[in-house]
């Protein structure tokens, strides 16, 4: 990393860790909702943008962490903090065991397969052998942590913090990753499975490695927001918040870390901008604003800025 690109990332880390007290509440609380889907779409930014498996059922993962925390809190009174990783490592196990069998699955009929799971999931969460630990339609109330160590900040100041801290490892651990050997590995099945292969890359590991890893950031996401949102319920993921994070990827830019944390403000703010333009139709007023996206910046967000800068040094 050069020391312009760390500068940077210091600068934009005083501002993050600024807007708490410069914001009202309801606003600090969006706030923590950017972060939580940057580190869902930092996820399935590495499964899709960086490995090529295209995935309409991450939902799913994103459901199976947020219930992984409210079962673990409410349940057996676990501390919120520590329900994080256990989230994240049920995801991890949970997504590389539906990667081998999708292994035989590429493009749409993979795009499918997820679709099919995106789809399933708020039904098995109302399933009557699982109610008596999701809440059936229901679902669970938990309560939002308090501030330790008698810090003074309020419960929507803290929570932000908190998953700020998750979401700048979050990304250090994704930037490591995609620059080292596994994400040489993983963009090389991309571009080219066959040369790939023939170099003697594991094609069959590193693609379920890719799901696994992609299935714990969305799971870690999950939890996050269930502490955040304070509730859980089948009806919260339905197949639309898997389309949602696919759209942020591709806004955000495909391929790109910054991407995720770009891609995370347009499905948390233009949402609300189009309910405000158009009561009558904001989905309408939405699609407007994706084709925008797409149409002046084919590339998503993150592509535009590094056009720009490269413009720029020219």
């Amino acid at each position: 990393m050069s020391k312009r690109a760390l500068g940077i990332g210091l600068v934009l880390l005083v501002v993050a860790c600024a807007l708490p007290f410069v914001l009202s509440n309801y606003r600090t609380f969006q706030m923590t909702l950017v972060l939580v889907y940057a580190i869902a779409l930092l996820g399935l930014n590495i499964l899709t943008g960086y490995n090529g498996q295209i995935s309409l059922g991450h939902g799913a993962f994103y459901a199976l962490g947020a219930y992984c925390t409210a079962i673990l809190m409410d349940r057996w009174g676990v501390p919120y903090w520590a329900t994080i990783p256990v989230a994240g490592a049920v995801c991890l196990v949970a997504g590389f065991v539906f990667g081998l069998p999708a292994l035989r699955l590429e493009g749409l009929y993979l795009a499918l397969a997820t679709f099919a799971l995106g789809v399933a999931t708020p039904q098995l969460l109302k399933y009557h052998l699982l109610e008596k630990w999701t809440g059936g339609v229901q679902g669970i109330v938990i309560m939002k942590p308090s501030p330790p160590f008698g810090l003074p900040l309020n419960p929507d100041q803290w929570l932000y913090f908190f998953t700020l801290a998750i979401a700048a490892g979050m990304f250090i651990l994704a930037y490591n990753l995609i620059r080292g050997r596994i994400g040489r590995a993983l963009v090389a099945i991309r571009d080219q499975h066959i040369a790939a292969e023939a170099m003697g890359i594991n094609n069959a590991l590193y693609k379920s490695l890719a799901f696994g890893v992609s299935a714990m950031f969305t799971g870690v996401a999950g939890a996050l927001g269930a502490v955040a949102v304070q509730f859980v319920a089948p009806d919260s993921f339905n197949i639309f918040l898997s389309i949602t994070l696919l759209v942020g990827i591709v806004v955000g830019g495909l391929a790109s870390i910054s991407g995720a944390l770009y891609g995370a403000i347009f499905i948390q703010f233009v949402p609300n901008l189009a309910d405000e333009i158009s009561k009558a139709a904001p989905w309408a007023i939405f699609g407007v604003f994706m084709i925008g996206f797409v149409y002046l910046m084919p590339t998503g967000v993150a592509g535009a800025v590094r056009l720009i800068k490269r413009r720029r040094a020219a």
